[in-house]
């Protein structure tokens, strides 16, 4: 018997199969379940425009023998089988695709899904196999062939004995190295979580003896083993049932088939599209945040399915960073794929698919936020950091996306508020939308910048996030109301202002006096025109605040970044008349005082006094 050699390109293109195309040698039994599943698939379409060929779907299968004494490994299918002519065009000559040809020649477009596009899969069984037998018999045929090869040196074709109409292809399983343990798939185990894991939704059958074990009869200890017949897969994704056939409890158990979470989600956005572009989606919110969400391990992205085969487990494309907790699956049949069908090309498909995925979640959420304000709440808990990482990251580019699902705690409210909430709320003096950054809810309440605005009557937005106001900053207003925190040097209060201006004004030798004191610890020291109660607070000039110094400079590589600090006093408060004898009476007195306030400041800020020592002696100093 002559061995055909393969043609020199196609040399070439066999040993990148073996050694370049897949990165994953797994790959291989996803491949031939995918043409097993193509040859059923032309049966049905035979049927179709043959009325002398019946199509009984009970009839069709695909079944995996696995022979651990020989090192076989057997796909089997009961599809439309290869003539010698084809077995010589479709496996002699690689990236000749037999399912991609009978796509054309029939023209077909709807009803029957050919997953083998580029004729390249089966010699994926190469990357784990010494010999490859294809034994086939055509439909409508009375001789079966058998097609056989090595690799690269090249094939025979003979006839040989075969009953049944179908294809099975024989894998020679190469012997374990030290690096590679190629008798995994042998093992039953591993079989099974493959065909679950890729072609868990092949829509036929895949069939396998399992082995098993009872007790034996009439003993209640000794067990023996058994085989039986199982089905390996689910066949019909849960994804392209109808919603309306389906209960939250089906999502519910497949979220934790999938192993995309441990408990119930906390929301499920089932979505099927048709159009230029058709997919259908499943998605789940988790109930909690992964534990490894913040970490540099996370790999965000959802499962990637072409008709029903997994192409990627983790597609990142598919989801915005900001949406990134999401989990699920996109399974489409319009996809521009590689050679190898592990990785996308980057083409308008995806682009759109991801899309209108990100244009889903936020509608959803926005429903959610609506509908049923626990939930959000329970969402925004695990979630909202990462909306307001999306607002801040890019320079802002996704902040228009974003900005209707953010919310705060209020300080009228006592809860978490939304943007257009607080806006509905607005007096008609005011100008803007006022908050106020801190540690805690309770620390931000007792700061002395939110007299004034709440003596107004004005609602005030507890930022305690560290991203808050660096978000805030990028987002600049909402609705046209800009946001404006209780800490700024102006704010916006004009009656005030003149009342302040003048107290300034009046003090300026002694205010000149604490400045030069304090150097450059502060960039002003004024008269306040928020303090209502306390005697001192601090306020900060420019684009950066207290706040955002704090949490720079706990990041890594802090250069000790300054806010422009301003300390603001309050000329109606007790204290002052001290602060006033001293400027007339004892300079070095005033000196203590103003060293005392600016650090009594710090403290309400949460900042640290550069030397606690000194401060404690002078409190001391000036309580004798």
């Amino acid at each position: 018997m002559t061995t055909k050699q393969f043609k020199a390109e196609s040399k070439r293109l066999l040993d990148l199969v073996i050694n370049s195309i897949y990165t994953n040698k797994e790959i291989f039994l996803r491949e031939l379940i995918s043409n097993a599943s193509d040859a059923i698939d032309k049966s049905y379409y035979r049927s179709l425009v043959d009325e002398n060929v019946s199509f009984n779907k009970e009839d069709f299968y695909i079944r995996i023998t696995a022979d651990t004494e020989n090192r076989t490994l057997t796909i089997f299918d009961t599809g439309i089988g290869m003539t010698e002519e084809e077995l010589e065009n479709n496996l002699g000559t690689i990236a000749k695709s037999g399912s991609f040809a009978f796509k054309n020649e029939n023209e077909l477009k709807e009803g029957v899904d050919i997953i083998g596009q580029f004729g390249v899969g089966f010699y994926s069984a190469f990357m784990v196999s010494d010999l490859v037998t294809v034994k086939s018999l055509a439909l409508n045929s009375d001789k079966a062939y058998k097609w056989e090869s090595k690799g690269v040196e090249g094939y025979t074709i003979e006839s040989c004995e075969k009953e049944d109409v179908g294809t099975e292809v024989i894998l020679k399983i190469k012997q374990d190295t030290e690096d590679e343990k190629y008798g995994e798939f042998l093992d039953e185990y591993k079989i099974k979580s493959l065909i679950k894991k890729y072609s868990d939704f092949i829509k036929y059958p895949i069939k396998m003896m399992v082995k098993k074990s009872k007790l034996k009869e009439g003993s209640d200890k000794d067990y023996e083993d058994y085989f039986e017949d199982e089905t390996l897969n689910s066949m019909v994704p849960i994804w392209r049932k109808n919603k309306n056939e389906l209960k939250p409890e089906d999502y519910e158990q497949f979220y934790m088939d999938k192993h995309f979470g441990y408990e119930k989600p906390l929301k499920t956005i089932h979505a099927s599209v048709e159009g230029v572009t058709s997919y259908n989606t499943l998605l789940f919110i988790p109930a909690r945040t992964p534990y490894d969400f913040y970490t540099k391990e996370f790999q965000k992205g959802l499962e990637l399915y072409s008709n029903g085969v997994l192409i990627m487990e983790k597609c990142a494309d598919l989801l915005p960073d900001y949406f990134g907790f999401v989990q699920g699956l996109v399974d489409s049949a319009d996809l521009s794929l590689n050679i190898s069908r592990e990785l996308l090309q980057h083409d308008r498909q995806l682009k759109f698919i991801a899309k209108k995925i990100k244009d889903k979640i936020k509608s959803e959420l926005l429903l959610m936020m609506k509908n049923d304000r626990e939930k959000y709440n329970e969402f925004y808990e695990n979630f909202g950091r990462q909306l307001k990482y999306g607002v801040y990251s890019d320079f802002g580019m996704n902040k228009d996306v974003l900005k209707e699902l953010l919310m705060f705690y209020s300080s009228t409210e006592k809860k978490l508020v939304s943007l257009d909430e607080y806006i509905s709320r607005m007096k008609d003096e005011q100008k803007f939308i006022y908050y106020a950054s801190g540690e805690s809810i309770e620390k931000i309440d007792k700061l002395p910048q939110t007299e004034l605005v709440k003596d107004k009557g004005f609602e005030i937005l507890y930022f305690t996030d560290d991203v808050d106001e660096f978000a805030i900053k990028i987002l600049v207003k909402y609705n046209e109301k800009e946001f404006k925190s209780v800490s700024s040097k102006d704010l916006g209060f004009e009656s005030d202002n003149k009342e302040s201006d003048k107290e300034t004004e009046d003090n300026k030798e002694l205010f000149d006096f604490m400045k030069e004191v304090l150097k450059d610890k502060v960039k002003e020291v004024k008269a306040s025109k928020r303090l209502k109660t306390h005697p001192v607070c601090l306020a900060s000039s420019g684009e950066l605040s207290i706040e955002m110094e704090k949490v720079l400079n706990m990041m890594p590589e802090s250069q000790n970044i300054k806010a422009d600090k301003i300390l603001e006093i309050n000329t109606n408060h007790e204290m002052f008349n001290a602060v006033k004898q001293a400027f007339t009476e004892d300079k070095d007195k005033l000196k203590m005082i103003s060293n005392v306030l600016y650090n009594q400041a710090l403290l309400i800020e949460g900042l640290s006094v550069d030397d606690p020592v000194q401060f404690a002696n002078d409190v001391c100093s000036l309580i004798r």
